[in-house]
């Protein structure tokens, strides 16, 4: 399995083990995206203690494997503490011992807490041990390194981040683990020797998303359509009820969560809050309220403005390659054969909804190429008032150096040939936005592909094309 990346986060985990006081750092996001494995990678297992929640368990089996780890750490009592507090006095005392083990290269006692809001069932006091254990205690030892992780974001951002009790300010350092972009995406596979042409590193980007366990199960002996059949549609496949199983452990009363994704799926643009709220299985009110704010947090959805910004100008976005994937073709049975879908209209529908998603998570990238990289900029997206033609923008890039980018971006396998009716039909998206909203910036048409554009004799009609290897850029 490879590891790649993540340079970023392990200097600020160097800055931590480097800077002579206690350091309390919490790491958060998505499931699968590789926390445990930044941090045994960065430690070496060199940890003076480390237990894991375990999922969907009580209070007393939280207690039983917490103890374990007690015992493999060296603790002389083996019996199961009564309650967290009795746990995190052994942890101090354990922790006290002349011969406690320390991380070799910085000699901190460090201490790995994964999955840490597992720890917290109903009615255990776990949170209020911890403020005790930290507050009390560990926040007073200069070598002292908390280390605490957990794929339930929400939970750590609420009760951790940004709690206003006795947590408040008390996170030294925090880390969103976030997905691989496309480039980290070609090192992993290339340091799992998995010879893959950049167009099909886009495809795999479009089924798996950034998310390095996910990517790391490609087998380099099968083509990439033999690994999203034997992955995502066999009976045994490893990530045939990944998502069902992704949003149990995420969210309690995870119906509602699902609804939305399934709603969202739908429509690339994304939907408003009247829109889902209107929808069937979701409703409005405080738990809408919720589960949109907990989807985003953990990574599912953004929130945005609409160019026309109103009252219901914000849209909710499905922005999570895998999840699409899952709702569109596999929950809905839509094939149970990857290879023979390939190449249908129904594929082709999904791949040019996925590839637009894959572009807006590379806006860095893209605005690198058009060389704004250093322009303040706002993204969002624009749809019609009118419904005949109709016309909407997926991607708008508005610019702060009186420029507007207008993205399309299309998908094919070779290069993409503008003929005369796409022309007209750029030309009159470009009409209706000026019609409609009036705008006092020059406006650009870009075009997004995965292959290249075909300069004929209506290329003009574009101001700028930004190819494949763009997206690739660090």
């Amino acid at each position: 399995m490879g590891f790649v990346g993540r340079e970023k986060e392990m200097r600020l985990i160097d800055r931590c083990c480097e800077s002579g006081r206690p350091e309390f750092v919490a790491i958060y996001g998505r499931r699968r995206v590789g926390k445990t494995l930044l941090v045994r990678k960065y430690f070496v297992d060199g940890f003076s203690f480390y237990a894991t929640g375990i999922a969907e368990k009580n209070m007393k089996v939280q207690l039983k494997v917490f103890n374990l780890s007690l015992i493999e750490y060296g603790s002389s009592d083996r019996s199961i503490p009564a309650d967290w507090f009795e746990a995190f006095t052994r942890l101090k005392t354990l922790l006290q011992e002349d011969g406690v083990r320390r991380d070799r290269a910085s000699g901190r006692r460090v201490v790995f807490l994964d999955e840490l809001p597992w720890f917290d069932t109903p009615r255990s006091s776990f949170k209020a041990a911890l403020d005790w254990f930290w507050n009390g205690w560990a926040s007073n030892c200069k070598d002292l390194m908390l280390v605490v992780c957990g794929s339930a974001t929400s939970w750590m951002l609420d009760n951790l981040v940004d709690d206003h009790g006795g947590f408040y300010n008390r996170v030294t350092r925090q880390i969103h683990l976030m997905p691989f972009t496309l480039a980290e995406t070609e090192q992993l596979f290339l340091s799992n020797r998995v010879a893959l042409p950049r167009q099909q590193v886009i495809e795999a980007y479009m089924v798996f998303g950034g998310i390095p366990h996910y990517l790391n199960l490609v087998d380099r002996r099968s083509s990439l359509a033999q690994n999203v059949d034997q992955l995502c549609f066999q009976p045994t496949g490893e990530l045939q009820h990944e998502c069902d199983r992704l949003f149990r452990s995420l969210f309690k009363h995870a119906d509602i969560y699902e609804a939305i994704i399934s709603e969202l799926s739908e429509r690339l643009i994304g939907k408003t809050r009247v829109e889902l709220a209107s929808a069937e299985g979701i409703g409005g009110g405080k738990r809408l309220t919720k589960a949109l704010r907990e989807l985003e947090q953990c990574g599912f959805i953004r929130k945005y403005q609409n160019y026309r910004a109103n009252k219901n100008g914000h849209f909710y976005q499905l922005v999570d390659p895998f999840t699409l994937f899952s709702w569109r073709l596999m929950r809905r049975g839509t094939t149970d054969s990857w290879t023979e879908y390939r190449g249908t209209p129904s594929y082709f529908a999904w791949v040019g909804h996925a590839f637009e998603l894959v572009c807006l998570l590379h806006v860095r990238q893209l605005k690198h190429a058009l060389g704004i990289a250093g322009v303040q900029t706002k993204e969002s997206a624009w749809r019609s008032r009118e419904n005949t033609p109709g016309a909407q923008v997926d991607l708008l890039i508005d610019r702060r150096d009186g420029v507007i980018d207008l993205c399309e971006m299309k998908y094919s396998g070779s290069e993409f040939v503008i003929d005369a009716d796409y022309a007209r039909k750029l030309n009159r998206k470009l009409e209706t936005f000026v019609r409609e909203e009036h705008p006092k910036k020059a406006l650009h048409l870009v075009m997004v592909t995965s292959n290249g554009v075909a300069h004929n004799a209506h290329y003009d009609v574009l101001t700028d094309d930004i190819g494949p290897d763009a997206l690739f850029a660090e």
